[in-house]
């Protein structure tokens, strides 16, 4: 099985962004988490962070052939991109929707997500290891 993991914007800073939400782990060290644990299940992964909202789009169209399975933290675009959930829609590929903090007891703009419509399932609040919870999905499919 192959899956896409989506990091979107400002994640490439995890590790030294705001440490008390978002943790210490680092993005690289993220994914490679990943990467090991779908070796050991089989599982092939691809991995692209972006700042634009475009180049996430772009992604998603690139692996409509390839990928079985979408992993995506949109960030920000979670509450403003029409444009990124028309893509996940349109792609048609089973998506899970993650954040490392819990968007629920944050500010009240983080608290609606455009994307949970159109994905499998949202995974919020259980910082880094929500991208490991999101591939454990897959396997079990």
């Amino acid at each position: 099985m192959n899956i896409m993991v989506l990091h979107g914007p400002n994640l490439n800073l995890l590790g030294r962004r705001e440490p008390d939400i978002y943790g210490a782990t680092t993005l690289d060290e993220v994914n490679t988490k990943l990467m090991e644990y779908g070796a050991q299940h089989r599982l092939s992964c691809r991995f692209l962070q972006s700042n634009h909202e475009g180049a996430l789009i772009d992604a998603l169209h690139d692996v409509v052939d390839w990928a079985q399975g979408v992993i995506i933290n949109p960030g920000g675009y979670t509450h403003t991109s029409v444009a990124l959930r028309d893509a996940i829609a349109a792609v048609a590929i089973p998506t899970i929707e993650v954040h490392i903090s819990n968007v629920a007891a944050r500010e009240p703009f983080r608290q609606h997500s455009l994307l949970a419509p159109v994905c499998v399932g949202t995974i919020s609040g259980m910082g880094w290891q929500g991208y490991l919870l999101a591939l454990h999905w897959f396997v079990l499919q």
